[in-house]
């Protein structure tokens, strides 16, 4: 494994639907294109949770990331969501993504099981150990219920291909702590933020970026606004911030990544709708988000229909 150096606005991408629910893969490679040349994507993202994962198969699964994989040719580097709350199906999907040629992968925590820290350490272990594919860790205790404490993070950090932590617990002292940790221990561990809204406090603690869903809609903004910070113009970062936290707000009105998708159909990225249990927005929601994105100047009011 080679050093690992991605760092920036990685977008963690939806998975459009056609209008018969199944995968829409021109559309697909259309938003590959869309967030590299338009969104100054870092890196891209498949499969992940803003991905609707537990909705495909595992056949639809391995086609999504081999497609992205496909269509970004090479232009940003493709991290595959592969995680599972399955430590064996974590790992076939891991290997099967290696097999495809992906530059790393996203390991959510294992989610509904509730397993204790020590059973969190294993699991990534096992997974570490089945691949040489650099992986980041995912904490997301609200949909997980569980958290990966500090602790458990540093014990990790020290597995030679766990290489960081997409980290939106949204609990600003434990993002804090993990990268004092880091710093203490002298290891190149990164730290990306996963709650959008604190992106600009996790870069001025250090972290090295983001894997943000609103990057979909935001991504040159909020790459941008990673360089600001770390070129020290931190005014500057800090006015993208404010200026961006209304729509970044209103992108998470209702479930991920249904307000996402929205978005992308009213300026012109056709992504279809959300599979079922997420349902289609409310008109409460549409009106929010219209709002926020005419505000901004991302569509126009006679586009959001």
């Amino acid at each position: 494994m080679g050093e690992w150096n991605i760092e920036g606005c990685l977008i963690p991408l939806v998975t459009p639907f056609d209008d018969k629910g199944g995968l829409d893969e021109p559309a697909l490679r259309n938003l590959v294109n869309y967030l590299v040349e338009e969104q100054a994507a870092d890196a891209l993202v498949p499969c992940g949770t803003t991905g609707e994962s537990p909705t495909l198969s595992h056949e639809e699964h391995m086609m999504v990331v081999e497609i992205v994989k496909d269509e970004a040719a090479g232009r940003v580097p493709v991290i595959a969501g592969t995680g599972s709350n399955s430590t064996e199906e974590a790992i076939e999907m891991t290997v099967a993504a290696e097999k495809i040629g992906v530059d790393g992968s996203l390991q959510v925590c294992p989610y509904y099981n509730r397993p204790s820290q020590q059973g969190i350490y294993e699991h990534y272990k096992a997974i570490a150990a089945s691949t040489f594919l650099p992986l980041i860790l995912y904490n997301i205790p609200f949909r997980t219920g569980r958290n990966i404490e500090v602790e458990t993070m540093l014990r990790l950090s020290e597995i030679e291909n766990i290489v960081g932590v997409k980290e939106a617990s949204g609990e600003i002292l434990q993002v804090c702590a993990i990268i004092e940790g880091m710093r203490d221990e002298g290891r190149g561990f990164y730290v990306y933020s996963g709650e959008d809204p604190v992106t600009f406090l996790v870069l001025c603690l250090g972290g090295q970026g983001c894997i943000a869903a609103v990057g979909h809609v935001l991504g040159a903004e909020f790459s941008r606004m990673c360089r600001l910070v770390w070129e020290g113009r931190l005014e500057e970062a800090r006015e993208i911030h404010f200026q961006v936290l209304p729509l970044v707000r209103a992108l998470f009105c209702e479930p991920n990544p249904t307000a996402i998708k929205q978005a992308l159909n009213w300026m012109g990225v056709p992504v279809g709708g959300t599979r079922l249990p997420l349902a289609g927005m409310t008109t409460k929601g549409k009106d929010t988000l219209r709002e926020a994105m005419v505000r901004l100047g991302k569509a126009r009011p006679e586009d959001c229909v």
